[in-house]
């Protein structure tokens, strides 16, 4: 297949600032390359890079708040994260979410609710009113260390909640390539041959920097990671999960997901991830496991995601977009689908930690694993029934 070529101009003030001229693998439509974002990516601001084993490579960036930005199985395969090429371009900053995208980003929860962080004080729990906290999504974020292996960063936090409980923590956030060994070990697979993957994990810890005990009565904060990825059509997400007493899963967020696009089996559930209909889904603590993931069989792509989580811990923070009557009965796992009213072309595989309340100089790890493998139905189909516990399905999701 011969390479096409894609030019990227910036022009500020009528003055062309620099063009761009690089090569893109793939017949026209297809997704951007690993190169083609990391050529855009440069062109906007400092990243960092990190090598995976087996040639896969990741990038990351201290000036969106030390996220992930994407990865791929190399430089001239797909970007497997989702890149927001037009809000990067347009420049702007304080807007109610500035969203970068990234297959890996650090936020706080609940979203909402009386403890919630991302609505003002006596605001409605409407969209209107909703916008992400400012330490959350401006201004770069310090590299503490950066070597071949790994990046960590590391920022200061202060913000209030929806009831007026301020809060000050530091966040130090460890970005790492996952081996093989490790794959093995937390995905509970090996890697056959005959497949391309990369993987790394990030450890989220929280300090309470403050001179006050975090407690329930006036609210408790978690982390929350988010990875967004290209909501390419067909794409299913997977969540396994448990059998327990009481709902399996949460679709009150953005309103009841339609039943074509949420199918609740004996041991798992199917969710559409096309970025056409704004929904989301959470399961809670009773029947979570510590695994999802999605398939896209355009990308050819398995994603996995991993995250420790500690055995009897079951209070979660609340994010329904309400006035709460149980603010610790929220979800360990979500997944987000992107649409109207505002369509971005991603989705999001979501984990966070329990309530965390903290003394002062305290401080709490969630480690969050993202794992993409490419390859044939046919090979990726047992390693996603193995890793998530499912039967062997791949080539038997809707394709909507």
């Amino acid at each position: 297949m011969r390479p096409r070529f894609s030019i990227t101009v910036a022009i500020v003030g009528g003055c062309v600032l620099w063009v761009s001229l690089h090569a893109r693998q793939g017949p026209p439509g297809a997704m951007p390359t690993l190169a083609d974002d990391l050529a855009f990516l440069r062109a906007h601001g400092a990243i960092e890079t990190l090598s995976a084993p087996g040639g896969g490579q990741i990038v990351l960036s201290a000036g969106y708040q030390g996220r992930v930005m994407t990865s791929a199985v190399s430089p001239d395969h797909m970007s497997l994260g989702w890149v927001n090429r037009a809000f990067i371009s347009a420049g702007k900053t304080g807007t109610p979410f500035d969203n970068y995208g990234g297959e890996d980003r650090f936020w706080l929860g609940p979203e909402a609710g009386q403890y919630g962080l991302y609505f003002p004080a006596g605001a409605p729990f409407e969209l209107a009113s909703w916008k992400v906290p400012p330490i959350l999504q401006e201004g770069a974020w310090s590299i503490r260390e950066s070597s071949a292996t790994q990046v960590s960063y590391t920022h200061a936090i202060a913000l209030p909640n929806y009831s007026g409980t301020a809060f000050q923590l530091r966040v130090d956030r460890i970005v790492r390539p996952l081996t093989r060994d490790a794959v093995a070990r937390h995905f509970g697979v090996p890697l056959p041959d005959g497949v391309r993957w990369v993987g790394f994990e990030t450890l989220n810890t929280v300090t309470n920097t403050g001179r006050a005990p975090w407690v329930k009565d006036r609210g408790l904060l978690s982390i929350w990671i988010l990875g967004m990825f290209n909501a390419l059509e067909g794409t299913t997400v997977i969540v396994p999960f448990r059998q327990a007493s009481g709902d399996v899963v949460n679709d009150r967020y953005f309103g009841n997901v339609p039943p074509d696009r949420l199918q609740v089996r004996d041991r798992y559930l199917l969710f559409a991830a096309d970025g056409r209909f704004r929904s989301k889904i959470g399961i809670g603590p009773a029947h979570a496991t510590s695994v999802l993931g999605s398939y896209s069989p355009r990308a050819q792509a398995l994603t996995l995601v991993h995250f420790d989580r500690p055995a009897n811990r079951t209070e979660y923070v609340n994010s329904l977009w309400e006035r709460q009557s149980d603010p610790y009965g929220g979800d360990v796992v979500n997944s987000y689908n992107d649409g109207p009213p505002n369509p971005g072309g991603f989705y999001e595989l979501e984990s966070s930690s329990p309530a965390l309340a903290l003394a002062p100089g305290d401080a709490y790890t969630h480690v969050h694993r993202t794992l993409h493998i490419v390859g044939a139905t046919s090979a990726l189909d047992p390693i996603a029934s193995r890793a998530l516990g499912v039967p062997a399905l791949l080539s038997k999701l809707p394709s909507r």
